[in-house]
């Protein structure tokens, strides 16, 4: 059975059991969150180790068949190009569509999530270089760690070549456990869609967010079903664009449902590989920079948010230099949000309002109960960039081996 089918009747299952258990329960909803915090767990167990070996190697073998230049520049491109693109759809989209005003509420700020530019730079290069390897949310210092050490047996070979055996073949190995544990997330699949159901439910059943949903509803399928294709038969010369979006379809409801970009990444990683056919000398690299930079999926939502929210506290339309400051602030908050990979949109949305200030610095309130919907689209938004994009580059450094449909996992 295809590994998709097995997702989906994962979630179809969670989806039936958040909407059947009595999840106003103390007690089940307990027992829900308990299990999806596990499962989240499980998806991101073996994601270090594959980083760690997986990049030494990769970075080794760029090197060594010297295209290394030439796949960061096609990466650094996609990256940035599918992060302005989505950007700049969500902003023209909201403002060319004008959304119903969210009721306003007296909550007060409690909390502020912010983002601590500092703080990520420090941890690029700890004390010790295998600090970068504690950390399960960030992963630039491990991967930053794994191309000093990939890079560094290029210098040496004839000396570095037991060392280079053995990252190869942990790569290897930490990519068949990979393997096993994407098999197997189908079924913790269950767990996390019944406990979006439970978070979500409410939220439907009010009625307030129905149009925000349906907003990004319609940008995602624009953004992924047509333009994305478009842009691979036009700059690939690709006659067979919908295979990208077939061989996307499991690592969008992932992330889609658990709404982690970490989690999501290795089911990304696991199809470019199996079923696009990419390399793993250039699949694991762009991969992991695309889940760490490409958050464009993430500025779009914020984006959409912080206008709605505009909209809803006054009528005033929006100036010329409002649009540019939110467009610039949303599409450069998406560089940064590599340390957090989950709910990174509501973190962004946090520091467009509190940077825009004006009286709108609690504004983020209004949209709280909808984080769990606006952080999905952004996650299968992010993914799909990550999947597209990859598969540009490899086909541009011609590190690809087409596939037929029938042998996709």
């Amino acid at each position: 059975m295809r590994i998709w089918i097995k997702y989906i009747i994962g979630i179809v299952l969670g989806v039936l059991a958040g909407l059947i258990l009595p999840t106003d329960s103390p007690a089940v909803l307990a027992a829900i969150t308990t299990a999806s915090d596990f499962v989240i767990h499980f998806g991101r167990y073996t994601l270090l180790p594959l980083l760690l070996f997986g990049v030494s190697s990769a970075v080794y073998k760029l090197r060594a068949s010297k295209i290394i230049v030439k796949t960061s520049l096609w990466t650094v491109a996609t990256i940035i190009g599918s992060s302005f693109l989505v950007a700049a759809i969500g902003l023209i989209s909201i403002l060319l569509v004008t959304l119903p005003r969210i009721p306003i509420t007296g909550e007060k700020i409690t909390e502020l999530a912010t983002i601590d530019i500092k703080s990520l730079v420090m941890q690029l290069l700890p004390y010790s270089s295998f600090e970068s390897l504690r950390d399960g949310a960030f992963l630039l210092p491990a991967f930053i760690f794994a191309g000093f050490a990939g890079g560094g047996c290029t210098t040496d070979e004839v000396s570095s070549k037991p060392v280079i055996a053995f990252i190869q073949s942990a790569s290897k190995l930490f990519y068949s456990i990979m393997s096993f544990f994407v098999d197997w997330l189908s079924v913790g699949m269950i767990a996390v869609a019944a406990y979006w159901v439970c978070r979500t439910k409410a939220v439907f059943a009010t009625g307030i967010f129905n149009p925000l949903t349906l907003m990004l509803l319609v940008d995602f399928i624009l953004i992924v079903v047509i333009i994305y294709p478009v842009i691979l038969r036009v700059l690939c010369k690709d006659l067979r664009p919908w295979h990208v979006l077939y061989a996307s379809v499991c690592p969008i409801l992932a992330a889609f449902i658990s709404g982690d970009s970490n989690l999501a990444l290795q089911v990304n990683w696991r199809h470019g590989r199996e079923s696009l056919g990419i390399h793993s000398d250039v699949s694991d690299v762009t991969f992991p920079l695309f889940s760490i930079f490409g958050r464009g999926g993430a500025a779009l939502a914020a984006s959409i948010c912080f206008v709605l929210i505009l909209r809803s506290y006054s009528p005033l339309g929006l100036k010329i230099y409002d649009v540019l400051w939110i467009f610039a602030m949303s599409f450069g908050l998406s560089f940064v949000l590599g340390a957090i990979p989950r709910a990174a949109p509501f973190v962004a949305l946090t520091v467009l309002c509190t940077a825009y200030s004006r009286g709108f610095d609690a504004g983020y309130l209004l949209l709280r109960p909808a984080v769990p919907i606006f952080c999905s689209f952004a996650a299968a938004i992010d993914v799909a960039s990550a999947m597209f994009g990859s598969y540009i580059v490899g086909v541009k450094t011609q590190r690809i081996q087409h596939i037929e449909l029938k042998h996709y996992i």
